[in-house]
C-alpha cells in the first residue's frame, strides 16, 4: 500500500519535471507535479488509501526540511543583516498585499456562497 502511494507521488513529480524541462521552465518541476496531483485529486473527488498513507508517512519528516534554511540563515547572517531593512520592507509589503488580497477573495466567495440562498 505504502509503495503504491509513493509511486504515485514520484510519478507526478517526474511528470512535473518533464513538463518543466519541455514547456514551462519558469516553475520548478515538483511544483508543477503538485499542481497536476491536485488537479487529479479534484477530478477524482477523493484521496486513495495508498496515497493518503504515503503522504502521512512523509509528513513525519517535514521538520527536517526546515533544517537547511535555518543553517542558511546562520551562515549568511552578515549578508542578511546588511540588507535587513530591505528584507523587512519586502516582507511587510508582501504581508499587506497578501492580507488585502485574501480579504477581497474572501468577500467575493462569501457573496457568491450567499447568493444561491437569497434566490430561493
Amino acid at each position: 500500500m505504502l509503495l503504491r502511494g509513493l509511486t504515485w507521488l514520484v510519478l507526478f513529480q517526474l511528470l512535473g519535471t518533464a513538463i518543466n524541462h519541455l514547456f514551462l521552465p519558469v516553475l520548478p518541476g515538483p511544483i508543477v507535479g503538485l499542481l497536476l496531483l491536485l488537479g487529479y485529486l479534484i477530478m477524482r473527488g477523493e484521496v486513495s488509501e495508498p496515497l493518503s498513507q504515503a503522504a502521512a508517512s512523509l509528513l513525519r519528516y517535514l521538520p527536517l526540511l526546515l533544517v537547511p534554511p535555518a543553517v542558511g540563515v546562520m551562515v549568511y547572517a552578515r549578508a542578511i543583516a546588511a540588507d535587513f531593512w530591505a528584507i523587512v520592507g519586502a516582507l511587510t509589503l508582501s504581508l499587506v498585499l497578501s492580507v488585502a488580497l485574501t480579504g477581497l477573495l474572501m468577500q467575493r466567495l462569501a457573496r457568491r456562497h450567499a447568493a444561491p440562498e437569497d434566490s430561493q
